[in-house]
């Protein structure tokens, strides 16, 4: 994964959707980011949750959330990057 800070993250998310309410957005992500600091794993196959997908989506790991195993060219937040 490309680590990335939280604020850079939330600056290009929110100008690709500028229908994002930023505050909501930000907050939801904080939530993924502890959450995936505190162990919450996918409940499909276990694996620790990618927090950046389950702000958008639902929370789950890369693979389940993409169909791809290649995760090397994706963002991730820099602080929860290496767990």
């Amino acid at each position: 994964m490309v680590p990335i800070s939280m604020e850079t993250f939330v600056n290009k998310h929110c100008k690709n959707n500028p229908e994002e309410n930023r505050a909501q957005f930000k907050e939801n992500l904080k939530q993924a980011v502890q959450d995936k600091k505190n162990g919450v794993t996918c409940d499909n196959c276990g694996e620790r949750i990618w927090a950046i997908g389950s702000t958008v989506s639902h929370y789950a790991c890369f693979s389940c959330l993409t169909g791809e195993a290649d995760s090397s060219g994706d963002y991730e937040i820099d602080e929860v990057c290496l767990l």
